[in-house]
């Protein structure tokens, strides 16, 4: 390995390391909000909009993030976001020990960090290229999707532990604390800016504009965009509903276990990722994963199992590790490295706005149309219900089969399309297979985060 790439990785693992620190930190307060805003409300409603807070306006900002990320330093990008969302937190933090605290400081809050995870997501997922050699993609990529799955194993139990010691404020003030490890090591290093795209835009939204047309003429890589949106809007549900389907036929208590073995599971699929480096035919493999995890996701609303769902759970997330590595090895291949600001929000974007519709969705259909169906004596109590049981939580369950199974068919229909199936082949590999790190170090100040590239 050589110098430049001895360094370029180096720094990959120095940024790696804060940005893990603070996944544990947001997957902590995360998880104590939603439990405690359950607890407190009794309302899946009221939970999705919290969870919609969080995802909505991320969506709707990130073609315009993902070209000024384009522009600017995307170290300083990082450092501002994360600075950002932590003085949210902070703020959130004093205003419950203060007991001001009210329901929508915490839609602010989550406002907040979606804005600006809508800036550190595409920069950070954009400098790895720039860094690591191509042949390591699979495997980096890995380790960010391990970084998040330590966050899911760690954070419940460490929720657990400060809200029974110190209350909900002790859960924000760790989560604040994470941020400052974040920004010091970002603080820390240098990420080398690839060379400028040559373009005819002249402002912002003609750049937003030149990442659309670029993905929309490749036809291959945009059907696969639609068909990530299919899948993200069915597992929408799920990411609102996991937690009152476990509440139905649990407590807390092991709603908190459950969710650490769920991080497990992500962490031994990204641990298999980092070691394996994800499929050599990585859209064959990206395919059979999401046909699993379509079938894991029925299961889990087969039975009020413990046992069953969180088992399921377990080896869902060790998929959606793998499944998710191995896209985003792909997106870094077929994407130059000067457009991947834009593109990769546009591709965001696009592939998460069903997230927002399944949120606002999930909440009027389980508590009006799917509990009372199957609730001892709903209309489907005599049909479904003597499959999956009828009472509390079991149209929620009914709601995972569903879910499972529509993900079975979207994997299906994306595969008997020749124009995603033969993606690899048709389009070229866009990155050299040294990193960009080598050839484009600059010696000279990198500009301010609110100058132009």
């Amino acid at each position: 390995m050589s110098t430049a790439e001895s360094a370029g990785m180096r720094t990959f693992f120095i940024v790696w390391t804060g940005q893990l620190i603070s996944v544990v930190g947001s997957n902590l307060t995360g998880f104590g909000l939603a439990v405690w805003m359950y607890l407190e409300t009794d309302s899946v409603t009221l939970l999705a909009l919290i969870m919609l807070a969080s995802t909505l306006p991320g969506i709707v900002l990130s073609p315009i993030a993902g070209a000024l990320v384009d522009r600017w330093d995307r170290r300083k990008v990082m450092l501002t976001s994360d600075t950002c969302a932590g003085i949210a937190t902070f703020a959130v933090a004093l205003l419950f020990f203060t007991n001001r605290l009210e329901l929508w400081h915490i839609y602010v809050m989550a406002t907040i960090g979606s804005v600006a995870n809508s800036f550190q997501e595409p920069a950070y997922t954009a400098s790895v290229p720039l860094l690591v050699p191509k042949k390591h993609l699979g495997r980096a990529n890995g380790l960010v999707q391990m970084g998040q799955a330590i966050g899911t194993l760690v954070a419940p139990v460490l929720a657990g532990v400060l809200v029974a010691s110190t209350g909900l404020w002790g859960v924000l003030l760790a989560d604040g604390a994470t941020f400052i490890v974040a920004v010091t090591t970002l603080a820390l290093v240098r990420i080398p800016r690839p060379a400028a795209m040559p373009s005819r835009a002249t402002h912002v939204w003609a750049e937003v504009v030149e990442g659309w047309q670029w993905l929309r003429a490749r036809g291959g890589l945009f059907g696969f965009m639609l068909v990530a949106a299919g899948v993200n809007f069915l597992l929408g549900f799920m990411s609102v509903l996991y937690i009152p389907l476990y509440l139905s036929f649990a407590n807390e208590v092991v709603l908190g276990t459950a969710m650490s073995v769920l991080g497990v599971g992500m962490l031994v699929g990204s641990v298999a990722m980092g070691l394996w480096g994800g499929p050599k035919r990585r859209i064959r493999g990206i395919v059979v994963g999401i046909s699993l995890g379509g079938l894991l996701v029925a299961t889990m609303g087969l039975d009020d199992s413990v046992f069953l769902v969180t088992g399921a759970g377990f080896w869902l997330m060790a998929t959606v590790a793998i499944v998710n590595g191995t896209s985003q090895a792909l997106w870094q291949v077929k994407v130059p490295p000067e457009l991947q600001g834009r593109a990769f929000s546009v591709r965001r974007m696009l592939a998460q706005m069903a997230i927002p519709i399944a949120y606002l969705s999930a909440g009027p259909l389980a508590d009006g149309v799917f509990e009372p169906l199957l609730a001892a004596g709903g209309g489907l109590a005599g049909s479904v219900g003597t499959a999956i049981g009828t009472g509390p939580g079991r149209g929620i369950g009914f709601m995972f089969v569903l879910m499972g199974l529509g993900t079975v068919i979207l994997a299906a229909v994306a595969y008997a399309k020749p124009s995603i199936r033969n993606l690899e082949e048709e389009l070229p590999d866009m990155i050299p297979d040294q990193p960009i790190a080598e050839a484009r170090l600059r010696a000279e100040p990198t500009p301010a985060i609110s100058g132009e590239a």
